[in-house]
Parts: C-alpha cells; sequence; structure tokens
C-alpha cells in the first residue's frame, strides 16, 4: 500500500521498497483517473535531508513539472516540491497559530520557507506586521511571489539569509515568534529569547520520539535560564508524526 501527499497539482507517493515499476505506474494512472485536480504523480525516492530539507523525486505519470500550485487555509502557494520543503500535513497546525496571534503584534518567523505560516498568520490575523527568514534562495524566491499572489505585501516581509545573521542584524524585538525549525541539533531557543517582547509568546517546534518527549520541557527551562528569561510553558502538544513513535512537538511559551 503506497502512502501519498498531495499538494495541488501534484501527489508524491511513496511505494514500499518491493514495487514494481509497472504496478506503480498502473497506481498513478488510477491515481489520476480517481482525482482529477491531480495532473502530475510523482515517487519520493530518497528520505527528506539536510538542513533545507529537502529530497529528491521520480517521474511516474502525468504532466513533467515539479512546480506545485496548492491551496490551503484561503491561501495559495506555488513552490517547486524538489527544493522547498513544505507539508501540507501541517496546514491545521499552521491555522491554529495563527489562529492564536492578536490585533497589532509584530511576528517573526524562523526557517519561514514558502511562507506558509507567515502568509496564513497575515492573512487569516490582525497582525500589524510578519516577517518571514529564510536561507534557502529558491525558498525565497517563491516566498516573494506567494506575498504577491495573496496580495500581502504591505503586511509581510522575507528575507533571505541564515536566521542569526538576519536576526542579529535587525535588532528587532517581536511580540511573538514562530519557530517552525528542522529537525536540527541547535535549538536556536537562544535567538527567540534574544528578540522577543516582554510577555511575548515563542512558538517553539522540536522532534522526540515518544519515550523521551520530556526533554523538550527540560531544554526549554535550560535555555531560559541561561538567556536569563522567566517564562511559563503555555502548552505543549503533538504536531504530527515524522516516523514510528517519533514525533513533532510543539511547545506555546511566554516569556514574562
Amino acid at each position: 500500500m503506497a502512502n501519498y501527499d498531495i499538494l495541488g497539482n501534484i501527489a508524491i507517493v511513496k511505494f514500499v521498497r518491493e514495487e514494481k515499476n509497472k504496478d506503480k505506474k498502473k497506481f498513478a494512472l488510477d491515481f489520476l483517473k480517481k482525482n482529477k485536480n491531480v495532473r502530475t504523480v510523482l515517487e519520493k525516492s530518497e528520505r527528506i535531508k539536510g538542513r533545507l530539507r529537502t529530497f529528491k523525486t521520480k517521474y511516474v505519470a502525468g504532466e513533467k513539472t515539479k512546480e506545485a500550485l496548492y491551496k490551503e487555509n484561503n491561501c495559495i502557494f506555488r513552490l517547486n516540491v524538489e527544493t522547498c520543503y513544505f507539508s501540507p500535513r501541517l496546514a491545521g497546525e499552521r491555522r491554529e497559530v495563527a489562529e492564536q496571534v492578536k490585533k497589532g503584534e509584530n511576528v517573526l518567523v524562523m526557517f519561514g520557507g514558502v511562507a506558509p505560516y507567515a502568509i496564513i498568520v497575515a492573512k487569516s490575523s490582525r497582525a500589524r506586521r510578519v516577517v518571514s527568514v529564510e536561507i534557502g534562495r529558491d525558498c525565497n524566491k517563491y516566498a516573494l511571489e506567494n506575498v504577491k499572489r495573496n496580495k500581502l505585501g504591505n503586511k509581510v516581509k522575507i528575507a533571505q539569509g541564515e536566521v542569526r545573521k538576519v536576526i542579529n542584524k535587525k535588532k528587532e524585538k517581536f511580540d511573538r515568534v514562530i519557530m517552525a525549525r528542522p529537525n536540527l541539533e541547535d535549538s536556536f531557543l537562544d535567538l527567540a529569547f534574544s528578540c522577543i517582547k516582554k510577555r511575548g509568546i515563542i512558538h517553539y517546534y522540536g522532534f522526540y520520539n515518544e519515550e523521551k518527549a520530556g526533554n523538550l520541557k527540560g531544554l526549554i527551562i535550560n535555555e531560559a535560564k541561561k538567556a536569563r528569561k522567566k517564562i511559563k510553558i503555555l502548552k505543549i502538544k503533538k504536531a504530527g508524526d515524522i516516523g514510528v513513535k517519533k514525533f513533532r512537538y510543539r511547545a506555546d511559551i511566554r516569556v514574562n
């Protein structure tokens, strides 16, 4: 049985290792017949890897393209599925975070990708300004296009570069920081604590095996102590699975 994600016009399928090419082709053609909005079927041919969270695909059937046009939460996004990480499974998570944003807030999104968090926050809340920082040049190219496509040029700022350099250069304080970070050893919490306002909120994402999920709370408390910040962890929740008994967790942190 194949697993798949649909990003608008593109379905990305992960076949079982033993699947023969002729069976993959048959599955893809049947899939296209049953899903009229999907025009391309690609096979996910390797695991997500690296800081940019990219992976390779193989063409299976339909139109030969790797550029998706995807709608979510009343927003529309264009991206290259190989060069830009994007998970449609986080649609509910993005909406939930956006719903917490209050009127007049300045919001920072670290590791912003093609700007899904930034755009959904800007479009569905009354935030004053949203800044999205992403190191990947191709992602930023699409992020700029997506801001224009959603008519948010007066509200969303896209910044390309390594997040530490960009934030340290800006020396700006934010009411809310969304850390949509990849699975890295560096927590970047020190950076978040340095640019958050008093009474501000940090949404921090961490990746843990279920039996070690308690380590997330310890990490946050230790980083807050190093930064000499008083905090309150408002909530820790599962925000999607990323493997066998391994989950993405979101911690909502208020800095007092």
